[in-house]
């Protein structure tokens, strides 16, 4: 096995899970064999050897373990009759009584509050607690879970997996870039370790059941810093994502749909854009300004960061924070001395190299007429973000949003645990969420062996003299090849 067993029984005992699960199960007449303290850990099993999630591999990793260790996890007990190893039907069984304890009484695609907290449990104790505290800042995303079932029949609504439904994914193979599948939505939240996640039916909004599941982090002693997220959670009504977010303590970074990017209307004079506030005299070549190209060469790139960081000038400065209310004041960039303004006489001794407003309101609206004006919460609920857009710094804070790319590549990975269709036989919220809970728990233990490895490696090139180990560059240029032999 590719993790010590030792380990993923540390991961089990720490997340206090078997305990509470058994405290739900019903008390037969007859002893039950197999504990879920052992369930979980040949799920676990099953997966550090890159097996699909199938309760035969699960009955497989137990009864082949050494038999000292079968015989201390009740694998094999004595019967009247003798030794009795652990059968097929009785992991059934068991892991049945677990989902049925676990779900709702009336399935609605969404999971039950034990189970949402089981999987809470089970992500935290796989991270150690030397790297809890490493970063606050969680990048959020959904990737797509196709049931084993099939799809209802045209005109029909019925099938086999009573909670799935009809969703669309977007995919960077050749051809159509989105397609429908029939299934659910894994969200989770990682800085690089997975520590949150949720899994709902394709009829439901995964923003919002994730929102749900981040807002409910500080309760549990653990305090939100920036949440990284792509346009379709940004694109969402603010009272959906942005809002309970800032009220649960999060600073928000993310990329604004097209839709909601530049001019979005006004505030007593000051032009909304990019979730900020601006001058009414600020240039519209400045407001519009989009994100910066993926293959922008360096020129562009200075080009970009010297437009936003001249629109930054334009920006109504805040000078105070936010209320119990939400709501903060802001002051007209003359003032704050960014520019120079007519309707700002002490700002005309500025020196010149700060921008001037050449053609300033002829009848000055609130915030060109006071010193500052009073900003509702109601005011860019949905773009307001921690770092402007689309500055450089909020495009060097974004870039860590592909924490949340690497989790879903490592668990579509072909080459290890593929969650593509027929890995998990399993139908409905419940089951398929502890076996992904249990799964990203084991992608976390990866991630970190992949990282002690390193680490000792380039303590041994730095013993040695040598510099740090990197990756080889893959991305060739048309220079890089011209230079090249022939």
């Amino acid at each position: 096995m590719s993790i010590p067993l030792a380990v993923l029984e540390n991961i089990i005992d720490t997340s206090g899970v078997p305990p509470r699960i058994e405290a739900l199960l019903p008390i037969g007449v007859r002893h039950r064999q197999l504990k879920v303290r052992t369930l979980f850990l040949g799920m676990m099993l099953t997966l550090a050897d890159d097996r699909p999630a199938h309760l035969t591999r699960v009955h497989q990793a137990l009864t082949t373990l050494p038999a000292d260790d079968q015989a201390r996890l009740g694998i094999v007990e004595e019967w009247r009759t003798g030794p009795h190893l652990l059968t097929y039907r009785q992991a059934e069984y068991t892991f049945n009584l677990v989902a049925d304890a676990l779900a709702k009484d009336e399935p609605d695609g969404a999971p039950s509050d034990a189970l949402a907290r089981i999987c809470d449990d089970l992500l935290e104790a796989s991270i150690p607690a030397a790297y809890k505290d490493a970063s606050a800042a969680l990048a959020a995303d959904w990737t797509d879970v196709e049931t084993w079932s099939r799809p209802p029949r045209h005109g029909t609504t019925s099938c086999a997996d009573h909670e799935a439904h009809w969703g669309h994914r977007n995919s960077n193979l050749p051809g159509p870039k989105g397609e429908m599948f029939f299934g659910y939505y894994l969200s989770a939240g990682t800085p690089e370790l997975a520590r949150r996640m949720t899994l709902t039916s394709c009829a439901l909004d995964p923003v919002r059941a994730f929102a749900k599941v981040l807002t409910s982090m500080p309760a549990a002693g653990i305090p939100l810093g920036d949440i990284l997220d792509d346009s379709g959670y940004a694109h969402r009504d603010a009272e959906a994502w942005a809002i309970p977010l800032r009220q649960a303590g999060a600073q928000l970074v993310q990329d604004l749909h097209p839709s909601d990017r530049g001019p979005q209307g006004t505030h007593q004079g000051a032009i909304i854009a990019n979730g900020n506030l601006y001058c009414p005299a600020t240039p519209r070549t400045l407001l519009e300004l989009g994100p910066l190209a993926p293959a922008a060469t360096p020129d562009e790139t200075a080009a970009h960061d010297q437009q936003t960081a001249e629109l930054a000038r334009h920006k109504l400065g805040r000078i105070s924070a936010d209320d119990a209310d939400g709501y903060h004041r802001v002051t007209c960039p003359a003032v704050a001395r960014k520019i120079r303004c007519p309707h700002r006489p002490e700002s005309m001794t500025l020196d010149r190299g700060r921008p001037e407003i050449l053609a300033p309101p002829e009848h000055p609206p609130a915030c060109c007429a006071q010193q500052t004006i009073t900003v509702p919460p109601a005011v860019a609920a949905k773009t307001r973000q921690k770092h402007d857009y689309p500055s450089a710094g909020h495009r060097r804070s974004y870039a860590r949003r592909t924490g949340s790319e690497r989790t879903f590549s490592t668990i579509k990975d072909p080459a290890t645990t593929s969650i593509a269709r027929g890995w998990c036989r399993l139908m409905g919220v419940t089951p398929l969420a502890l076996w992904l809970a249990c799964l990203l728990a084991v992608r976390n233990q990866r991630i970190l062996d992949a990282y002690d490895a390193r680490q000792e490696q380039n303590a041994r090139r730095a013993a040695a003299g040598l510099p740090p180990k990197t990756r080889k560059r893959r991305r060739q240029t048309l220079a890089s090849l011209a230079a090249g032999p022939p």
